[in-house]
């Protein structure tokens, strides 16, 4: 029997690793079989390490600046023998550097000079996955450190954030040039657009410690970057789906260096090879920490069990979640799902006990396919 624990994180508790780990603990005693662990993720927390971990791999630190200018200490991965860089946006301008949120000053610099930082190591591919950002710049950071110059009135390079884009009138310089060698890969499972009540600034803004009366400034100053770089790229991309993503990273990454963009957990898959690891396996374990009808929305069990059905028809999916909501419109795919909590609790009881709590579901699970066995 083959069984491939495939889960992503427990957001605030365990990370996908640990989450497999716990399965795997629980059933493994109780059923016999060839086990694989492959943690997954769908571009936000934790996706690099699920992506370092599933070959091998290299870890490399470099000093960057966070979103508030500080030097602080981040990491990227290189993948494929040297070919793939995996930068993960957090790493260098995270929302945890800037605390209460900080919408109108921070920038996405950091994640450029992560950027920079790959293409000195001569990849052909950046993977950029865009989860967990903590700025609303337009990733004009991004270009910043990249050599673009973003100028005001009096040609002078304006500073970073959103802020000083009101002031934001002509763009000049080159890109790196090395930028037109390598493909990147924008990894994310959102899909608004840079601009207007569905865009960055009024989905995302207060999310990032913007007040309410901030979200039209955030959102016009965005709208004057827009208009300068279709000027300066003789086409306007603002309105392409995705590109609302990270604070408008997305944007800045699609328009400006030519990014792909994929949904986050299909490129996590293809990245892991999970499509080689569940061809021959009976059972597919997948889970999150909260599982209900928006899990099929981009998230990475859900892809994880329709990725598995149509390679793998015969394969029973399984989903284990901490807290389940409404079910019915994923069983197209999973043929079964559980909660791991064995009464009620409190939200800390559960963070404290999830790895035990996981186990023992998982070793009733066992039990359970192994009598029907």
């Amino acid at each position: 029997m083959k069984i491939v624990i495939a889960p992503d994180s427990f957001k605030g508790s365990l990370s996908a690793q640990a989450v497999a780990q716990a399965i795997h603990h629980g059933m493994a005693p109780i059923l016999p079989g060839k086990y694989t662990l492959l943690p997954i993720a769908d571009g936000g927390e934790g996706t690099m390490d699920v992506m370092l971990q599933a070959q091998p791999s290299q870890r490399i630190q470099v000093q960057v600046h966070d979103p508030l200018g500080n030097s602080v200490k981040a990491e990227y991965g290189i993948l494929d023998q040297g070919k793939t860089a995996v930068i993960e946006m957090a790493q260098a301008s995270g929302l945890q550097y800037v605390g209460s949120g900080a919408p109108f000053a921070a920038s996405s610099y950091g994640t450029g000079e992560l950027i920079k930082a790959a293409l000195n190591q001569g990849v052909s591919k950046i993977i950029v996955a865009l989860g967990g950002s903590g700025t609303n710049d337009g990733g004009a950071g991004i270009l910043q450190a990249l050599g673009l110059h973003l100028l005001d009135q009096n040609r002078q390079d304006i500073p970073q954030g959103n802020a000083a884009l009101a002031n934001l009138t002509q763009i000049t310089g080159q890109l790196d040039e090395r930028i037109n060698k390598v493909k990147i890969i924008i990894a994310s499972d959102v899909t608004n657009p840079l601009l207007g009540k569905n865009g960055a600034s009024y989905v995302f803004g207060l999310q990032k410690g913007a007040k309410p009366a901030d979200l039209p400034i955030l959102d016009q100053n965005l709208h004057n970057f827009a208009n300068i770089a279709a000027d300066y790229l003789k086409t306007d991309y603002s309105t392409q789906p995705g590109t609302g993503a990270a604070g408008g990273c997305g944007f800045a990454l699609r328009a400006f260096l030519g990014a792909e963009m994929k949904a986050g957990a299909e490129v996590v898959l293809d990245t892991i090879n999970f499509a080689s690891a569940i061809a021959s396996a009976d059972f597919l374990i997948v889970g999150e920490g909260a599982t209900d009808n928006q899990t099929k929305f981009g998230k990475a069990p859900y892809a994880a069990a329709k990725l598995a059905k149509k390679l793998n028809p015969k394969i029973t999916v399984i989903a284990i979640s901490g807290k389940l909501g409404q079910v019915d419109q994923l069983y197209d795919y999973l043929d079964a799902c559980f909660a791991v909590e064995q009464g009620p609790s409190s939200l800390t009881e559960a963070i404290n006990h999830a790895a035990s709590n996981l186990s023992l579901t998982s070793a009733n699970l066992a039990r359970l396919i192994k009598k029907l066995k």
